[in-house]
């Protein structure tokens, strides 16, 4: 038998209702023609008579919130998920107290939260990821629009093709680090494998660049030191492409950023389909000195700078190629350890790391990354997409027409009021037609002031932690009011970052030009003399 719907369960009550008024007023003798006059059950009437109610009133015997209780608990929880604040465990066995509380109840049991999820469809649990509070501010749609849009702009009016469009960054490494990664054990073994790493921890800097096209410049390694030594070329049988520098703690530097740029131009240059490349970077001060702008500026690379914090989606290298990169030197350190190697030394790092990068920087991953960070083809719904943090309250909708109420649970103050003066216009006309849809009407008021009554509670104590935050703020304030003056607004980062991109992109159409301007003058010059 088909299951009934809401509407036909509450009209058989409405007419159970009426058969029990009918049989109290006297107007009809017995349950057995009650319930066939009004076409009920006799046992459910009999029942109802007993004063046992319907079973869609009575909440199961082991739950202590009621059904508009855990209703609106859901409904806290998916807007804090929404928002970026998933709440655990504590936190929702929390909500449930504050609720029992108002009403006098006992708490829930420890293991309340974790019944509650697993009997609810719209929830799950799962580990949640540290986010930078930079990088969700910097998550904002129209940003990345306007990233998409200068690319665009900048790749038209230059000509660039998008075989010369290039990403370069630096990625750091240990030595003898190795990562977690998922491993077989016995069936017996208890808690969680350790696998032994090399105590080497030298950092070595790589700075890698890629090509729309599928194809990488050879790496340029940075090594911590003061010399370059032999072996490191000769017994290490890395490529003879490959470049090796040095410095005092094995990071970048202005001129190594310099020294960089002249080995990406030597191995580009004569790859270049078009007159001039594109190279995205990222805001690190070794890309912005005089003389690498310079530099580019001599050899027709246009340089664009990526938004603030906003590289783990826009940059193709983090996107697609270092996280491979690292998972696979990690492999090979780990390999060297069960070869008894137990320390990791420059001549060790070279062959591994080699191995790494043939495995992490194919042509298949290259392409993989510029498409994912939507830039070759230009898809920014490929990064759209996957914006899913909220921390900017949004706009509300514009208001819509009126229309008629229909009777359903009012969500607001509003709706309440409507739903009201749909009750007092129902009750106004009715006078012998079954009370079915009063009845109805007057639920779903309840259940609309329930649910607002509920999340109220819910509110008062999410004030009140805030309250008190903002008081322990406040009483920090002062000391830090001397470095108020130095920090910028994210609005304000925002604004010069563009301010600065324009600037560039003005100077460069500048030079353009004058640069056309110079050769047709060369050439009427050259016409004159003939």
């Amino acid at each position: 038998m088909a299951q009934r719907s809401a509407t036909q369960l509450l009209s058989n009550e409405a007419d159970i209702q009426l058969a029990i008024s009918s049989i109290n007023a006297h107007q009809i003798q017995g349950t057995r023609t009650a319930a066939v006059v009004y076409n009920v059950a006799e046992t459910t009437l009999r029942r109802r008579r007993a004063g046992i109610p319907a079973r869609r009133d009575c909440p199961p015997n082991s739950r202590k919130l009621t059904q508009r209780e855990e209703e609106v608990i859901i409904s806290y929880i998916l807007q804090l998920d929404l928002r970026g604040f998933a709440p655990t465990y504590t936190a929702v066995r929390d909500m449930a107290d504050k609720l029992l509380a108002a009403r006098g109840g006992e708490q829930v049991g420890v293991n309340w939260p974790s019944t509650f999820v697993k009997r609810t469809d719209s929830l799950r649990t799962c580990f949640n990821q540290a986010y930078d509070r930079q990088r969700a501010l910097c998550e904002d749609a129209t940003l990345i629009k306007r990233w998409f849009k200068l690319v665009e702009e900048t790749k038209a009016e230059l000509g660039i093709c998008d075989e010369d469009v290039y990403n370069f960054d630096e990625a750091g490494f240990m030595m003898g680090k190795i990562t977690t990664q998922l491993v077989i054990t016995g069936a017996e073994r208890r808690g969680r494998p350790k696998s032994i790493q090399p105590g080497n921890r030298e950092w070595v800097t790589l700075i890698a660049a890629i090509s729309a096209a599928g194809w990488s410049v050879p790496p340029f390694l940075i090594f911590a030191g003061q010399y370059h030594l032999s072996a490191w070329y000769k017994e290490a049988e890395i490529p003879r492409d490959w470049a090796i520098a040095v410095s005092d703690n094995g990071w970048t530097n202005n001129e190594l950023g310099v020294e960089w740029l002249k080995h990406f131009n030597a191995h580009t240059q004569a790859r270049s389909v078009g007159a001039r490349r594109l190279l995205i970077i990222d805001g690190h001060k070794s890309h912005q000195s005089l003389e690498f702008q310079e530099l580019c500026k001599e050899n027709n690379i246009h340089t664009l700078c990526m938004p603030p914090h906003s590289s783990h989606l826009l940059q193709p290298l983090d996107v697609g190629c270092f996280s491979p990169l690292k998972r696979a030197y990690s492999r090979e350190v780990e390999s060297l350890m069960r070869n008894h190697i137990n320390h990791i030394t420059k001549l060790e790092f070279l062959p591994a790391f080699k191995a790494a990068f043939d495995q992490a920087f194919t042509p298949a991953n290259i392409c993989s990354a510029f498409r994912g960070a939507g830039l070759v083809p230009l898809q920014p719904e490929a990064v759209l997409s996957k914006v899913d943090v909220q921390l900017r309250t949004p706009t509300p909708p514009a208001a819509l027409p009126e229309a008629p109420w229909v009777a359903q649970t009012p969500s607001n103050a509003r709706e309440l009021e409507a739903q009201s003066s749909l009750i007092r216009e129902r009750v106004r006309q009715h006078k012998s037609s079954s009370p079915a849809s009063i009845i109805m009407a007057i639920d779903q008021l309840k259940k609309g002031a329930e649910v607002m009554m509920l999340s109220a509670e819910l509110m008062r104590d999410r004030i009140s932690s805030l309250e008190k935050a903002n008081s322990a703020a406040s009483a920090r304030g002062a000391l830090k009011g001397v470095y108020r003056s130095m920090e910028y607004s994210q609005r304000e980062l925002e604004r010069t970052y563009w301010l600065k991109m324009r600037l560039t992109s003005r100077l460069l159409m500048k030079s353009v030009k004058e640069e056309r301007d110079q050769a047709s003058a060369s050439g009427l010059k050259g016409a004159a003399l003939e």
